[in-house]
């Protein structure tokens, strides 16, 4: 036949295709695809087993307006060649040339810029919540391997979406390793009764009648219900997934179109999810790829030479000259509640968590597009608040950090503003989701980093000391932390009015009862100078700036002049006004309640010793960086017992910092008469 892949514009040409034009395109497909990797390298088994799978969903689905999700994404080159990318598919995997994976910037049809397994689902869900709460329109697919659907995101994911109920297709692809057996005949059946509207509405009428019955309706139609599961269950080979609510078809044998049109089809006029179980061969229509399906997954593949392969019954097949096969080888996240007051009686602040939670709800008022997302936590975080204001935006996916952070991706994608409340130790949990899925996408997610630094009580596991560093190596991922509980409201309206991943750290502690004030407007990276000083200069992350301001006041005492500034970021780094206020200095001190292995201590040493090359006032200014040790865990305690034991509470800042002048001989300048206003700065609160 004419060759048509080269005049296709765009998916919406394949409409206007007949079955025998459509098998040609998959034809050609398969051919652009192994002659080009036999080239560039690639995925090529993981493309080839999903040609007609990606030909059928095009069809059918009116992307970009309807979003396809590749999970993974190495499986995406089909879809490249569909969506007007084939003149640069020789460029795959090329420096400046085209992705291996589906990225946004290369296309419009691109919907997440993918690579790492498990992320398809969480991503669909957000995105199909995020179409539900702006009452779109738009059908939302996901393509998810056998392999990817073990993984405990996916599981996550899974268990979310039936509970919820959502509208979504899910493609299973399964090539080849089986999720359950197939039982045959009895099992198409069995999937095309319940793709029948029949089928559907006589199901949903029985029900009702049965409820409707006097004195045994609800048992009667619990009994019912278990009848049927029951009976479904014999012929069903994915029992699991309609326990979990997500009605299940298959299996559908992935290289007949005509099968897959009409399955699809179905499937997407049904109500809530549904996953179509699809069996595909990897590397289908390339005999070696087909035989030796670990050596051609991978990107690094053997040599591969083309010819037809003139033997096979199948002339759409390829081999590799002189031979046919390739060769062997190749519960509760422990939501506790903080422990009393001393004394009874004794008054409280509102604790940071509090003042978050008011602040959200107050801006969600004005922007519909926020969303409140916690796992597991709504009292601890403070998203309880969040719920009872706007139910309809509260998500709670119980105890699953890495799906409320890669769903929040998806959200975002869909045009919403979503904010992930997490202890910080439980954030961990989503390191991979936050590098892959927020800050690869460069997507505007809050994440309210609860319980950030000294935690107490709870010991070694649950101190928040390790996402700060884990945090600062991120590309796009904004770092900030409040001074105080009005700076929190501050840069909570900061955060939400940018446009990058955001990361907002704030403690456990009660704030300073400071009365409230109209949140001022601080421009991203924006430190705060509180106070010059002539010999020394401290820089601190965090509501630690108290603690800082009286060991500052305490040396003032002995003659020191010290600098003060809040910095409010630790990434971007307000570079300027730190340099501006080093230099000459005689120590530079940098503080922060986290571990000082690579944190935000580090950050201004690096901008420091970047700087001192060119700048003769900062070559001989060392730095202090005073945190939490990073060779050791800390156990529990009380938090004010654990900031003595580690020098983190005023005295022992100031102990150390006294440490430190003496060890490099410093001793106080000659005073000016600014120096007595600079040392008596009234200090709010209590530390």
């Amino acid at each position: 036949m004419t060759p048509l892949l080269k005049d296709l514009q765009g998916p919406a040409d394949l409409r206007g295709l007949n079955d025998a034009q459509l098998a040609s395109i998959a034809a050609e497909l398969r051919e652009t695809i192994i002659a080009t990797v036999a080239t560039t390298g690639g995925h090529l088994g993981s493309s080839l087993g999903v040609v007609e799978l990606t030909v059928a969903l095009h069809r059918l689905l009116e992307s970009p307006r309807d979003k396809i999700v590749w999970d993974t994404g190495h499986q995406a080159y089909a879809h490249k060649l569909l969506t007007g990318r084939l003149a640069q598919f020789g460029t795959l995997r090329q420096l400046d040339g085209m992705g291996g994976f589906p990225r946004r910037s290369e296309s419009e049809h691109d919907v997440f810029d993918g690579g790492h397994a498990g992320t398809g689902l969480s991503i669909a869900q957000g995105l199909a919540t995020a179409r539900d709460l702006r009452h779109g329109l738009e059908r939302i697919a996901v393509v998810v391997g056998d392999a990817a659907l073990m993984t405990g995101l996916s599981l996550e994911a899974l268990n979310d979406i039936g509970h919820r109920g959502t509208q979504l297709l899910i493609v299973l692809n399964d090539n080849e390793m089986s999720i359950s057996p197939t039982v045959g005949a009895f099992s198409t059946y069995l999937s095309k009764i319940k793709l029948s509207q029949a089928w559907q509405q006589s199901k949903t009428a029985y029900d009702s009648l049965i409820e409707k019955l006097p004195v045994v309706g609800g048992g009667a139609l619990e009994w019912s219900q278990r009848l049927r599961r029951s009976v479904v269950s014999l012929a069903t080979p994915g029992q699991l997934f309609e326990d979990l609510g997500i009605t299940y078809i298959g299996v559908v044998p992935g290289h007949d179109l005509h099968a897959l049109l009409e399955t699809f089809g179905r499937v997407l006029e049904l109500k809530g999810p549904v996953i179509v179980h699809v069996r595909t061969q990897k590397g289908r229509g390339y005999r070696p790829a087909e035989t030796d399906q670990v050596s051609f997954h991978g990107a690094a593949l053997p040599p591969m030479e083309l010819t037809p392969d003139v033997d096979a019954h199948d002339p759409g097949h390829f081999a590799s000259p002189g031979r046919s096969t390739a060769p062997h080888g190749s519960g509760s996240n422990g939501d506790a509640v903080p422990p009393a007051a001393a004394s009874a009686g004794a008054k409280k602040h509102p604790n940071y968590t509090a003042v978050f939670a008011d602040e959200l709800v107050a801006l969600a008022a004005g922007d519909r597009r926020i969303v409140g997302i916690t796992a597991g936590m709504p009292t601890g975080t403070g998203m309880a608040r969040f719920h009872a204001a706007y139910p309809d935006r509260a998500i709670d996916v119980g105890i699953a950090e890495q799906h409320a952070v890669t769903m929040a991706a998806g959200l975002a994608l869909g045009g919403m503003r979503p904010v992930v409340a997490l202890y910080s130790t439980f954030l961990q949990r989503a390191f991979d989701q936050t590098v892959h899925d927020v800050c690869q996408n460069d997507l505007p997610v809050l994440l309210a980093v609860d319980r950030a630094g000294l935690v107490g009580e709870d010991g070694t596991s649950h101190q928040g000391m390790f996402t700060l560093p884990a945090q600062l190596q991120l590309p796009y991922l904004v770092v900030a932390s409040p001074k105080d509980e009005q700076e929190l409201r501050a840069l909570l309206r900061t955060a939400m009015a940018q446009a990058h991943p955001f990361a907002l750290h704030y403690p456990r502690d009660p704030g300073f009862g400071l009365p409230a004030v109209e949140p001022p407007s601080i421009p991203v990276g924006q430190g705060e100078l509180l106070q010059a000083g002539r010999d020394v200069l401290f820089v601190g992350f965090g509501p630690i700036v108290h603690r800082m301001e009286e060991a500052a006041a305490a040396l003032a005492l002995d003659g020191w002049s010290v600098g003060l500034i809040n910095a409010r970021f630790a990434k971007p780094l307000d570079r300027g006004l730190i340099l501006e206020h080093a230099r000459g200095k005689q120590l530079v001190v940098t503080f922060e309640e986290s571990v000082v292995t690579g944190g935000f201590g580090s950050a201004v040493l690096d901008a420091m010793e970047e700087a001192r090359q060119a700048e003769p006032g900062l070559r001989d200014v060392p730095v202090r960086i005073v945190g939490i040790p990073g060779d050791r865990f800390v156990d529990h305690g009380s938090v004010a017992d654990l900031r003595r034991v580690l020098r983190l509470d005023a005295p022992g800042l100031e102990a150390q910092v006294r440490d430190a002048l003496r060890a490099i001989g410093a001793t106080p300048g000659p005073q000016t008469d600014g120096d007595a206003v600079d040392g008596a700065r009234a200090l709010p609160g209590p530390s």
